[in-house]
Protein backbone atom coordinates (compact mmCIF):
# COMPACT_ATOMS: atom_id res chain seq x y z
CA UNK A 1 0.00 0.00 0.00
CA UNK A 2 1.43 3.14 -0.80
CA UNK A 3 1.21 5.93 2.09
CA UNK A 4 3.48 8.60 3.72
CA UNK A 5 5.74 6.38 5.34
CA UNK A 6 6.50 4.62 1.81
CA UNK A 7 7.03 8.01 -0.05
CA UNK A 8 9.56 9.36 2.60
CA UNK A 9 11.61 5.57 2.43
CA UNK A 10 11.61 5.84 -1.66
CA UNK A 11 12.76 9.75 -1.48
CA UNK A 12 15.05 9.12 0.98
CA UNK A 13 16.67 6.09 -1.36
CA UNK A 14 16.47 7.83 -3.91
CA UNK A 15 18.66 10.89 -2.78
CA UNK A 16 21.49 8.34 -1.47
CA UNK A 17 24.02 8.82 -4.67
CA UNK A 18 23.80 12.76 -4.37
CA UNK A 19 20.86 13.99 -6.01
CA UNK A 20 19.68 17.06 -5.20
CA UNK A 21 15.42 16.40 -5.90
CA UNK A 22 13.31 13.15 -5.70
CA UNK A 23 9.60 12.97 -6.39
CA UNK A 24 7.62 10.30 -6.29
CA UNK A 25 4.10 10.43 -8.32
CA UNK A 26 1.48 7.57 -7.76
CA UNK A 27 -1.91 7.33 -9.55
CA UNK A 28 -5.12 4.91 -9.56
CA UNK A 29 -7.10 5.77 -12.51
CA UNK A 30 -10.68 4.62 -14.10
CA UNK A 31 -11.07 5.33 -17.66
CA UNK A 32 -14.19 5.04 -19.34
CA UNK A 33 -15.79 5.36 -23.25
CA UNK A 34 -19.25 5.18 -24.25
CA UNK A 35 -20.35 5.69 -28.41
CA UNK A 36 -23.53 6.12 -30.02
CA UNK A 37 -23.84 5.66 -33.65
CA UNK A 38 -26.61 4.22 -36.30
CA UNK A 39 -28.88 4.70 -32.89
CA UNK A 40 -27.44 2.14 -30.68
CA UNK A 41 -24.66 2.15 -28.45
CA UNK A 42 -21.95 1.31 -30.61
CA UNK A 43 -19.08 -0.19 -28.04
CA UNK A 44 -18.86 0.80 -23.71
CA UNK A 45 -14.88 0.01 -22.52
CA UNK A 46 -13.53 0.94 -19.54
CA UNK A 47 -10.28 0.19 -17.92
CA UNK A 48 -8.35 0.79 -14.63
CA UNK A 49 -4.36 1.39 -14.46
CA UNK A 50 -2.31 2.29 -11.35
CA UNK A 51 0.95 2.46 -10.70
CA UNK A 52 4.06 4.85 -9.28
CA UNK A 53 6.72 7.28 -11.05
CA UNK A 54 10.15 8.20 -9.99
CA UNK A 55 12.02 10.88 -10.54
CA UNK A 56 15.41 12.16 -9.45
CA UNK A 57 17.13 15.17 -10.27
CA UNK A 58 21.06 16.55 -10.09
CA UNK A 59 21.00 20.04 -11.33
CA UNK A 60 19.13 19.75 -14.98
CA UNK A 61 20.20 16.04 -15.30
CA UNK A 62 17.20 14.12 -15.09
CA UNK A 63 16.46 10.20 -14.54
CA UNK A 64 12.81 9.10 -14.78
CA UNK A 65 11.60 5.51 -14.17
CA UNK A 66 8.09 4.22 -13.46
CA UNK A 67 6.17 0.98 -12.18
CA UNK A 68 2.79 -0.51 -11.36
CA UNK A 69 4.08 -2.44 -8.48
CA UNK A 70 3.06 -0.48 -6.56
CA UNK A 71 4.71 -2.56 -2.82
CA UNK A 72 7.59 -0.37 -0.84
CA UNK A 73 9.91 -3.70 -1.99
CA UNK A 74 9.24 -3.01 -5.90
CA UNK A 75 9.37 0.59 -5.53
CA UNK A 76 12.77 1.12 -3.27
CA UNK A 77 14.18 -1.53 -5.66
CA UNK A 78 13.22 0.62 -8.75
CA UNK A 79 14.42 4.06 -6.32
CA UNK A 80 17.91 2.69 -5.89
CA UNK A 81 18.64 1.43 -9.61
CA UNK A 82 17.35 4.63 -10.74
CA UNK A 83 19.36 6.38 -8.15
CA UNK A 84 22.59 4.46 -9.75
CA UNK A 85 22.67 6.93 -12.84
CA UNK A 86 24.38 9.34 -10.01
CA UNK A 87 27.47 9.07 -8.11
CA UNK A 88 28.04 11.72 -6.02
CA UNK A 89 28.53 12.57 -2.20
CA UNK A 90 24.85 12.19 -1.00
CA UNK A 91 23.79 16.34 0.61
CA UNK A 92 21.79 14.70 3.19
CA UNK A 93 18.68 16.67 2.34
CA UNK A 94 16.66 17.05 5.27
CA UNK A 95 12.78 17.45 4.87
CA UNK A 96 9.38 16.07 6.21
CA UNK A 97 6.73 15.63 4.08
CA UNK A 98 3.58 17.64 4.82
CA UNK A 99 0.11 16.35 3.89
CA UNK A 100 -2.23 18.28 1.83
CA UNK A 101 -5.82 17.68 0.21
CA UNK A 102 -5.75 19.43 -2.95
CA UNK A 103 -8.85 21.52 -3.07
CA UNK A 104 -9.99 24.85 -4.21
CA UNK A 105 -10.80 24.61 -8.30
CA UNK A 106 -12.27 21.22 -8.80
CA UNK A 107 -15.90 20.31 -7.18
CA UNK A 108 -16.51 16.87 -8.10
CA UNK A 109 -19.49 15.90 -6.33
CA UNK A 110 -19.94 12.05 -8.00
CA UNK A 111 -16.82 10.55 -9.67
CA UNK A 112 -17.30 9.42 -13.60
CA UNK A 113 -16.41 5.82 -11.71
CA UNK A 114 -19.66 6.28 -9.33
CA UNK A 115 -21.76 7.71 -11.97
CA UNK A 116 -24.74 4.85 -12.63
CA UNK A 117 -24.27 3.72 -16.45
CA UNK A 118 -27.51 4.41 -17.13
CA UNK A 119 -27.47 7.86 -15.94
CA UNK A 120 -24.50 8.36 -18.81
CA UNK A 121 -26.65 6.50 -21.54
CA UNK A 122 -29.27 8.88 -21.04
CA UNK A 123 -27.34 11.69 -21.43
CA UNK A 124 -25.70 10.51 -24.87
CA UNK A 125 -29.23 9.24 -26.02
CA UNK A 126 -30.48 12.85 -25.82
CA UNK A 127 -27.70 14.33 -27.62
CA UNK A 128 -27.87 11.38 -30.85
CA UNK A 129 -31.27 12.58 -31.40
CA UNK A 130 -30.82 16.10 -31.74
CA UNK A 131 -28.10 16.17 -34.37
CA UNK A 132 -30.34 13.23 -35.95
CA UNK A 133 -33.79 14.40 -36.46
CA UNK A 134 -31.97 17.99 -37.01
CA UNK A 135 -32.47 17.38 -41.28
CA UNK A 136 -32.91 15.07 -43.48
CA UNK A 137 -29.56 15.80 -44.82
CA UNK A 138 -28.24 14.38 -42.19
CA UNK A 139 -27.29 10.45 -42.39
CA UNK A 140 -25.10 9.85 -39.38
CA UNK A 141 -24.81 10.99 -35.73
CA UNK A 142 -21.60 9.62 -33.71
CA UNK A 143 -21.52 10.73 -30.02
CA UNK A 144 -19.24 9.37 -27.60
CA UNK A 145 -18.93 9.98 -23.49
CA UNK A 146 -15.02 9.77 -22.74
CA UNK A 147 -14.64 9.70 -19.07
CA UNK A 148 -11.40 9.49 -16.07
CA UNK A 149 -11.50 9.62 -12.71
CA UNK A 150 -7.99 9.80 -11.69
CA UNK A 151 -6.70 10.24 -8.04
CA UNK A 152 -3.04 10.74 -7.59
CA UNK A 153 -0.40 11.29 -4.61
CA UNK A 154 2.36 14.06 -5.24
CA UNK A 155 5.56 13.53 -2.63
CA UNK A 156 8.71 14.74 -2.93
CA UNK A 157 12.24 16.23 -1.10
CA UNK A 158 10.74 19.55 -0.75
CA UNK A 159 8.40 18.37 1.84
CA UNK A 160 5.57 18.25 -0.54
CA UNK A 161 2.92 15.08 0.09
CA UNK A 162 -0.60 16.41 -1.80
CA UNK A 163 -3.69 13.81 -2.54
CA UNK A 164 -5.96 14.70 -5.60
CA UNK A 165 -8.81 14.34 -7.00
CA UNK A 166 -9.64 14.98 -10.89
CA UNK A 167 -12.43 13.94 -13.43
CA UNK A 168 -11.83 15.23 -16.74
CA UNK A 169 -14.47 14.37 -18.94
CA UNK A 170 -16.28 15.35 -22.40
CA UNK A 171 -18.74 14.61 -24.88
CA UNK A 172 -17.41 14.28 -28.50
CA UNK A 173 -20.86 14.94 -31.11
CA UNK A 174 -20.15 14.46 -34.99
CA UNK A 175 -23.01 15.03 -37.71
CA UNK A 176 -22.44 13.58 -41.24
CA UNK A 177 -24.23 15.19 -44.40
CA UNK A 178 -24.98 13.61 -47.54
CA UNK A 179 -25.77 16.54 -50.30
CA UNK A 180 -26.02 14.30 -53.83
CA UNK A 181 -22.80 12.63 -53.78
CA UNK A 182 -20.74 15.00 -51.23
CA UNK A 183 -20.47 14.22 -47.37
CA UNK A 184 -19.71 16.60 -44.92
CA UNK A 185 -18.66 16.42 -41.64
CA UNK A 186 -18.58 18.23 -38.97
CA UNK A 187 -17.74 18.37 -34.68
CA UNK A 188 -17.94 19.52 -31.25
CA UNK A 189 -16.53 18.87 -27.94
CA UNK A 190 -17.92 19.72 -24.29
CA UNK A 191 -16.75 18.85 -21.38
CA UNK A 192 -15.18 19.95 -17.96
CA UNK A 193 -12.97 18.42 -15.08
CA UNK A 194 -16.49 17.99 -13.23
CA UNK A 195 -18.83 15.17 -12.20
CA UNK A 196 -21.85 14.10 -14.52
CA UNK A 197 -24.41 16.87 -13.28
CA UNK A 198 -21.64 20.04 -14.63
CA UNK A 199 -23.28 19.30 -17.92
CA UNK A 200 -26.36 20.70 -16.55
CA UNK A 201 -24.38 24.09 -17.26
CA UNK A 202 -24.03 23.16 -20.64
CA UNK A 203 -26.83 24.22 -23.09
CA UNK A 204 -26.61 20.40 -25.05
CA UNK A 205 -29.52 20.89 -27.40
CA UNK A 206 -28.00 23.77 -28.87
CA UNK A 207 -24.88 22.60 -29.25
CA UNK A 208 -25.85 19.57 -31.11
CA UNK A 209 -28.09 21.42 -33.46
CA UNK A 210 -25.24 23.72 -34.44
CA UNK A 211 -23.18 20.69 -34.80
CA UNK A 212 -25.48 19.51 -37.26
CA UNK A 213 -26.52 22.68 -39.17
CA UNK A 214 -22.80 23.22 -39.54
CA UNK A 215 -22.83 20.18 -41.43
CA UNK A 216 -25.70 20.56 -43.62
CA UNK A 217 -24.64 24.05 -44.56
CA UNK A 218 -21.23 23.32 -45.52
CA UNK A 219 -21.89 20.29 -47.75
CA UNK A 220 -23.46 22.75 -50.39
CA UNK A 221 -20.33 24.85 -50.09
CA UNK A 222 -18.05 27.02 -52.74
CA UNK A 223 -14.70 25.79 -52.66
CA UNK A 224 -12.65 28.62 -50.89
CA UNK A 225 -10.65 30.47 -53.36
CA UNK A 226 -6.87 30.76 -52.27
CA UNK A 227 -5.24 34.39 -51.70
CA UNK A 228 -4.66 36.36 -49.12
CA UNK A 229 -7.18 38.28 -46.74
CA UNK A 230 -8.48 39.38 -43.80
CA UNK A 231 -9.24 36.38 -41.64
CA UNK A 232 -11.96 36.30 -38.71
CA UNK A 233 -11.58 33.76 -36.71
CA UNK A 234 -14.27 32.53 -33.94
CA UNK A 235 -14.30 32.15 -30.61
CA UNK A 236 -13.82 29.20 -28.71
CA UNK A 237 -12.32 26.70 -30.80
CA UNK A 238 -10.32 29.04 -32.66
CA UNK A 239 -8.13 29.37 -29.55
CA UNK A 240 -6.52 26.23 -31.26
CA UNK A 241 -4.23 28.53 -33.71
CA UNK A 242 -3.20 30.39 -30.40
CA UNK A 243 -2.39 27.29 -28.51
CA UNK A 244 -0.47 25.63 -31.25
CA UNK A 245 1.62 28.50 -32.86
CA UNK A 246 2.31 30.84 -29.94
CA UNK A 247 1.29 28.79 -26.72
CA UNK A 248 3.61 26.01 -27.09
CA UNK A 249 6.81 28.06 -27.85
CA UNK A 250 5.89 29.84 -24.37
CA UNK A 251 6.29 26.90 -22.22
CA UNK A 252 9.66 26.14 -20.64
CA UNK A 253 10.25 22.98 -22.32
CA UNK A 254 10.75 24.92 -25.05
CA UNK A 255 11.99 28.19 -23.87
CA UNK A 256 15.01 27.33 -21.37
CA UNK A 257 17.05 25.32 -23.90
CA UNK A 258 16.24 28.24 -26.32
CA UNK A 259 14.64 26.51 -29.05
CA UNK A 260 11.38 28.74 -28.86
CA UNK A 261 11.10 32.03 -30.80
CA UNK A 262 10.21 33.79 -27.84
CA UNK A 263 12.95 32.72 -25.63
CA UNK A 264 14.74 35.71 -23.86
CA UNK A 265 12.10 38.34 -25.13
CA UNK A 266 10.57 38.88 -21.98
CA UNK A 267 9.36 42.50 -21.72
CA UNK A 268 9.58 42.67 -25.37
CA UNK A 269 6.50 43.48 -27.41
CA UNK A 270 5.63 39.96 -29.63
CA UNK A 271 1.80 41.07 -30.44
CA UNK A 272 -0.85 43.91 -30.91
CA UNK A 273 -1.03 46.11 -28.08
CA UNK A 274 -4.80 45.10 -28.26
CA UNK A 275 -3.87 41.41 -27.51
CA UNK A 276 -3.34 40.06 -23.81
CA UNK A 277 -3.42 36.47 -23.13
CA UNK A 278 -3.25 33.92 -20.42
CA UNK A 279 -2.78 30.21 -19.16
CA UNK A 280 -5.34 29.79 -16.32
CA UNK A 281 -5.12 26.16 -14.57
CA UNK A 282 -7.35 27.73 -11.65
CA UNK A 283 -10.95 28.33 -13.79
CA UNK A 284 -13.32 26.21 -11.85
CA UNK A 285 -14.16 22.95 -12.98
CA UNK A 286 -12.76 23.98 -16.53
CA UNK A 287 -11.43 20.96 -18.98
CA UNK A 288 -8.30 22.22 -18.77
CA UNK A 289 -8.11 23.61 -15.41
CA UNK A 290 -6.46 21.26 -11.36
CA UNK A 291 -6.41 21.95 -8.17
CA UNK A 292 -2.74 21.48 -8.25
CA UNK A 293 -0.49 20.34 -11.29
CA UNK A 294 1.60 17.31 -11.39
CA UNK A 295 4.73 18.39 -9.50
CA UNK A 296 1.65 19.26 -6.48
CA UNK A 297 2.27 23.14 -7.37
CA UNK A 298 -0.94 25.49 -6.72
CA UNK A 299 -2.46 26.08 -10.33
CA UNK A 300 -2.99 29.42 -11.11
CA UNK A 301 -3.90 32.92 -13.43
CA UNK A 302 -0.35 33.49 -15.58
CA UNK A 303 -0.86 36.73 -17.71
CA UNK A 304 1.50 35.53 -20.32
CA UNK A 305 1.36 38.44 -22.80
CA UNK A 306 -0.20 41.89 -21.24
CA UNK A 307 -1.13 44.48 -24.22
CA UNK A 308 1.13 42.95 -26.63
CA UNK A 309 3.93 42.68 -24.14
CA UNK A 310 5.84 39.14 -23.17
CA UNK A 311 4.70 39.20 -19.73
CA UNK A 312 5.40 35.40 -18.46
CA UNK A 313 6.74 31.69 -19.09
CA UNK A 314 4.58 28.71 -18.35
CA UNK A 315 7.06 26.91 -16.22
CA UNK A 316 8.14 23.80 -14.27
CA UNK A 317 10.68 22.78 -11.40
CA UNK A 318 13.24 21.57 -13.92
CA UNK A 319 13.03 23.98 -16.62
CA UNK A 320 13.36 26.85 -14.01
CA UNK A 321 16.70 25.40 -12.85
CA UNK A 322 18.07 26.50 -16.52
CA UNK A 323 16.57 29.93 -16.15
CA UNK A 324 17.06 33.07 -14.62
CA UNK A 325 14.30 34.95 -11.95
CA UNK A 326 11.41 32.17 -13.24
CA UNK A 327 9.20 31.01 -10.32
CA UNK A 328 6.82 27.90 -10.63
CA UNK A 329 3.32 28.90 -12.70
CA UNK A 330 1.58 25.91 -11.54
CA UNK A 331 1.82 24.14 -15.48
CA UNK A 332 4.21 21.09 -14.50
CA UNK A 333 1.73 18.35 -16.47
CA UNK A 334 1.81 14.58 -17.59
CA UNK A 335 -0.52 12.24 -18.73
CA UNK A 336 0.40 9.29 -16.19
CA UNK A 337 2.79 7.49 -13.72
CA UNK A 338 4.20 7.00 -17.48
CA UNK A 339 5.43 9.74 -17.80
CA UNK A 340 7.93 12.27 -16.63
CA UNK A 341 6.46 16.00 -16.14
CA UNK A 342 6.91 19.24 -17.33
CA UNK A 343 5.41 22.66 -18.66
CA UNK A 344 2.51 22.12 -20.83
CA UNK A 345 -0.81 24.45 -20.90
CA UNK A 346 -4.17 24.07 -19.28
CA UNK A 347 -7.18 26.96 -20.20
CA UNK A 348 -4.90 29.18 -23.03
CA UNK A 349 -6.88 31.62 -24.00
CA UNK A 350 -6.63 35.29 -25.14
CA UNK A 351 -8.68 37.79 -23.36
CA UNK A 352 -11.68 39.99 -24.18
CA UNK A 353 -11.36 42.64 -25.99
CA UNK A 354 -13.63 45.76 -26.40
CA UNK A 355 -14.92 45.51 -29.86
CA UNK A 356 -18.05 43.19 -30.68
CA UNK A 357 -18.82 40.76 -32.84
CA UNK A 358 -21.02 42.40 -35.00
CA UNK A 359 -18.50 45.68 -35.09
CA UNK A 360 -15.86 43.11 -36.55
CA UNK A 361 -17.96 41.89 -39.13
CA UNK A 362 -19.94 45.00 -39.76
CA UNK A 363 -15.98 46.71 -40.33
CA UNK A 364 -14.62 43.97 -42.98
CA UNK A 365 -15.18 45.01 -46.49
CA UNK A 366 -14.24 41.63 -48.02
CA UNK A 367 -12.64 38.77 -46.22
CA UNK A 368 -13.10 35.22 -44.62
CA UNK A 369 -15.01 33.94 -41.43
CA UNK A 370 -13.49 30.95 -40.05
CA UNK A 371 -16.03 29.85 -37.88
CA UNK A 372 -14.33 26.69 -36.55
CA UNK A 373 -11.20 25.44 -36.83
CA UNK A 374 -10.72 21.95 -37.44
CA UNK A 375 -6.44 20.51 -37.29
CA UNK A 376 -3.45 21.75 -38.35
CA UNK A 377 0.26 21.31 -37.38
CA UNK A 378 2.80 24.12 -36.40
CA UNK A 379 7.13 24.21 -36.03
CA UNK A 380 7.16 25.54 -32.48
CA UNK A 381 10.87 26.69 -33.28
CA UNK A 382 9.57 28.84 -36.37
CA UNK A 383 6.15 29.15 -35.39
CA UNK A 384 4.76 28.12 -39.11
CA UNK A 385 1.69 26.72 -38.99
CA UNK A 386 -1.74 26.07 -41.63
CA UNK A 387 -4.87 25.00 -40.09
CA UNK A 388 -7.76 23.57 -41.62
CA UNK A 389 -11.42 25.84 -41.70
CA UNK A 390 -14.26 23.00 -40.50
CA UNK A 391 -17.07 25.87 -41.02
CA UNK A 392 -15.96 29.06 -43.20
CA UNK A 393 -18.23 32.35 -44.89
CA UNK A 394 -17.33 34.28 -46.79
CA UNK A 395 -17.94 38.32 -45.52
CA UNK A 396 -18.94 40.67 -47.78
CA UNK A 397 -19.51 44.13 -47.14
CA UNK A 398 -19.93 43.93 -43.85
CA UNK A 399 -22.23 40.86 -43.91
CA UNK A 400 -21.60 37.14 -43.54
CA UNK A 401 -22.17 35.97 -47.17
CA UNK A 402 -21.92 32.27 -48.80
CA UNK A 403 -20.01 29.21 -46.63
CA UNK A 404 -17.04 28.08 -48.14
CA UNK A 405 -15.41 24.88 -47.47
CA UNK A 406 -11.55 23.35 -47.71
CA UNK A 407 -10.08 26.25 -46.75
CA UNK A 408 -6.81 26.58 -44.84
CA UNK A 409 -5.14 29.18 -42.75
CA UNK A 410 -1.61 29.53 -43.15
CA UNK A 411 0.88 31.47 -41.34
CA UNK A 412 3.71 31.78 -38.86
CA UNK A 413 2.37 32.56 -34.91
CA UNK A 414 4.79 35.45 -34.33
CA UNK A 415 3.53 37.37 -37.25
CA UNK A 416 -0.36 36.38 -36.27
CA UNK A 417 0.19 38.13 -32.57
CA UNK A 418 1.39 41.37 -34.63
CA UNK A 419 -1.56 41.46 -37.05
CA UNK A 420 -4.38 41.32 -34.91
CA UNK A 421 -6.10 44.28 -35.12
CA UNK A 422 -9.91 43.33 -33.70
CA UNK A 423 -10.48 41.60 -30.68
CA UNK A 424 -14.24 41.09 -29.84
CA UNK A 425 -15.73 40.09 -25.84
CA UNK A 426 -17.32 37.05 -26.63
CA UNK A 427 -14.30 34.93 -25.49
CA UNK A 428 -15.04 31.10 -24.90
CA UNK A 429 -13.20 28.02 -24.64
CA UNK A 430 -12.81 24.71 -26.94
CA UNK A 431 -11.92 21.64 -24.99
CA UNK A 432 -8.96 19.72 -26.78
CA UNK A 433 -6.24 16.93 -26.18
CA UNK A 434 -2.45 18.32 -26.28
CA UNK A 435 0.09 15.67 -27.00
CA UNK A 436 3.72 16.42 -26.31
CA UNK A 437 7.00 14.46 -24.68
CA UNK A 438 4.81 13.95 -21.02
CA UNK A 439 2.04 12.51 -23.55
CA UNK A 440 -1.50 13.29 -24.21
CA UNK A 441 -3.63 15.96 -21.58
CA UNK A 442 -6.69 17.79 -21.33
CA UNK A 443 -6.09 21.53 -22.55
CA UNK A 444 -8.67 24.09 -22.99
CA UNK A 445 -8.48 26.52 -25.75
CA UNK A 446 -9.83 29.63 -26.11
CA UNK A 447 -10.53 33.40 -27.58
CA UNK A 448 -13.12 35.99 -28.56
CA UNK A 449 -13.63 35.96 -31.79
CA UNK A 450 -10.35 37.84 -33.18
CA UNK A 451 -9.43 39.46 -37.05
CA UNK A 452 -6.17 38.91 -38.57
CA UNK A 453 -5.02 40.70 -41.58
CA UNK A 454 -3.33 40.31 -44.76
CA UNK A 455 -3.54 36.17 -44.27
CA UNK A 456 -2.66 34.10 -46.41
CA UNK A 457 -5.61 31.23 -47.46
CA UNK A 458 -5.30 27.91 -49.34
CA UNK A 459 -8.41 26.82 -51.11
CA UNK A 460 -8.83 24.69 -54.53
CA UNK A 461 -11.54 27.26 -55.61
CA UNK A 462 -11.94 29.16 -59.04
CA UNK A 463 -11.09 32.75 -59.82
CA UNK A 464 -13.13 34.87 -58.39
Amino acid sequence: MFNKVVAKKVIDEALKTGADFAEVFYENTYSGNITMLSNRIDSISTSETYGVGIRILKGVEEIYGYTNEVNEDSLLKLAKDLAGAFSYEPLNIKYELKEEIASGVLDIKEPSKDAPMDKKIALIKGIYDDVKNYSDKIIQAVVSLQEKTQEVIIANSCGRYVKDLRNPQRLAITAIARSGAKNQSNSETVGGNFGLDGYKNKDLKQIAKNVAKAATIMVDADEMVGGVYPVIIHNGFGGVLFHEACGHPLEASSVAPGLSVFSGKKGEKIASSIVTAVDDGSVYNEWGSLNVDDEGTKTKKNILIKDGILNAYMTDFRNIRRMDNETLSGNSRRESYKYSPTSRMTNTYIANGKSTFEEIIKNTKYGLFAKSLGGGSVNPTTGEFNFAVNEGYMVVDGKIDKPVRGATLIGNGANALLNIDMVANNQTFGHGMCGASSGSICANVGEPTIRIQNMTVGGAGGNK
